[in-house]
């Protein structure tokens, strides 16, 4: 994988009064939502599908480049996005990790992160509530459902056969292959990964390393849960 900024990187695209977000991060967390359920769905995994897709959203701003199975930062400068800007300063501070290192660090701290980043760009409402009267949480709401169903359309574009797979846009390709590698089903239902299995193993070469270390580090998390 290339660390260049990729064609179409930076398009804000607006509908209506929201704008699509650029953050790979923030697209999987409006895509791990479910509108006709009113709630984020595969929470036990979205932690470090979102720390993944920081590391690649990293990796596509040339920030971090891949150094014999290692994340090491680079000299570029650092993105005006919040959330990678932090994840950054975590690798600059610690130095070269292994990429599972860093899928599995603080994954919930970042998905808080993205979230809020959400909240503030008027995406997404959040209203406190508690579970069983007890536990903390929060209500989320769309504010701009065009937006999500935008992000969603475009990741399931790179799945057609006439889209030639070199020339797919490598942000809409990391999210489909995140989203498969997760088994997001408000993405792609289980019979639709079978059917493409092929060319998304050709998307998820092209996306770059990170991709298939988040897919052993969540099959061992769902064995070790008993799963």
């Amino acid at each position: 994988m290339t660390s260049r900024r990729t064609p179409g990187a930076g398009r804000v695209v607006a509908l209506g009064k929201g704008k699509v977000p650029e953050s790979l991060a923030a697209r999987i967390f409006l895509l791990a939502y479910d509108p006709e359920k009113g709630r984020l769905t595969a929470r036990t995994k979205l932690a470090k599908v979102v720390r993944a897709a920081v590391l690649i959203d990293l990796q596509l701003h040339g920030n971090v480049v891949d150094a014999s199975g290692r994340a090491r930062v680079t000299t570029a400068a650092a993105p005006a996005d919040p959330v990678l800007a932090s994840v950054l300063e975590e690798l600059r501070a610690v130095g070269p990790r292994r990429w599972r290192h860093w899928i599995d660090r603080r994954g919930g701290a970042t998905v808080r992160h993205v979230r809020d980043e959400l909240v503030r760009a008027h995406l997404i409402k959040v209203e406190p509530r508690r579970l069983l009267g007890v536990f903390p949480a929060g209500r989320i709401t769309l504010r701009h459902p065009l937006v999500r169903r935008h992000v969603l359309q475009g990741a399931r574009d790179t799945l057609r056969p006439s889209r030639v797979v070199s020339r797919v846009d490598l942000r809409d390709a990391s999210v489909v292959v995140l989203a498969a590698t997760a088994d997001l089903r408000t993405v792609l239902a289980k019979d639709q990964r079978a059917d493409h299995k092929d060319r998304l193993a050709q998307l998820a070469e092209r996306v770059g390393p990170v991709v298939p270390v988040l897919k052993k580090s969540l099959q061992q998390a769902t064995y070790a849960a008993g799963g």
